[in-house]
């Protein structure tokens, strides 16, 4: 009697407590089943999020670089045309008998070159204009050149032979951040020399930029407006921007994706 109620509660049990080991494991998987949607969503949300930063990133510098471009066509269009015309009034007037003195004249003219200079200058560095035209690698011997003509600190760039053309976006990026930093060297470093160097790989361009100045304390790689305008800029472009504290002097390196689209 007592052996037939054990097989009873054993034909009882046993396939409840697989019933009950299933529901266990059917839990434990839906569980596990939530807990990776969630993680999923979190990730798909971060993803748009930085997507939705990354073009709000892009339309606001795309507005910026506009604007620029309006602002150097007005000068050059308008500012510089007349003061191109008052320097061709001032060279016919020294040509007159009995005109001004001529020591005014050249005075006037000297205002007048330099304005004209300075106009060109400001134009320049608002769009460089052979950029579009001839390339980063150009417009950027062309920057070093400029350097080197006015200023103590020698800039030197390095790019590897073949350097191709880049969609405008990412060779105007890259100019604006290396003009930028050039700029910062000069200002602030004391630097007697800055060198910038490219390379490409198939799906990047890394660009690294060092001077010999006094460099910047730690921590500050994020701080102030212009590092921070070097990150936006970096990261308009899918990219990122990286600056080495404990290196002697500034040094940074750029990562560029080139499948931008």
């Amino acid at each position: 009697m007592e052996t037939t109620t054990e097989v009873t509660l054993l034909t009882i049990l046993v396939p409840l407590a697989s019933v009950i080991s299933i529901i266990s494991v059917g839990v434990i998987l839906l569980n596990q089943h939530f807990r990776k949607n969630l993680y999923e969503q979190k990730l798909e949300q971060e993803e748009i999020k930085i997507r939705h930063q990354q073009e709000l990133l892009r339309s606001t510098i795309g507005a910026q670089e506009q604007e620029r471009q309006r602002i150097a066509n007005d000068l050059h269009d308008e500012l510089g045309a007349m003061l191109s015309m008052a320097r061709m009034q001032i060279k016919q007037l020294q040509k007159r008998p009995g005109s001004l003195a001529n020591s005014s004249l050249e005075n006037l003219q000297e205002i007048v070159e330099t304005s004209l200079a300075s106009t060109k200058r400001i134009c320049y560095q608002l769009m460089p204009p052979q950029l579009e035209r001839y390339g980063l690698e150009t417009s950027l011997e062309a920057l070093a050149e400029q350097i080197n003509a006015v200023e103590k600190t020698q800039a030197f760039i390095t790019i590897g032979d073949n350097f191709p053309r880049f969609p405008n976006a990412i060779e105007l990026g890259l100019y604006r951040i290396v003009s930028e930093l050039a700029n910062n060297t000069l200002k602030h470093s004391g630097a007697t020399e800055l060198n910038v160097y490219f390379s490409t790989s198939v799906d990047e361009i890394t660009c690294k930029y060092r001077d010999n100045g006094i460099g910047i304390k730690a921590g500050a790689s994020t701080k102030g407006l212009g590092m921070r305008s070097l990150h936006a800029r970096a990261e308009a472009l899918g990219g990122k921007f990286i600056v080495s504290d404990n290196d002697p002097g500034f040094n940074c390196i750029v990562h560029i994706p080139i499948n931008l689209t």
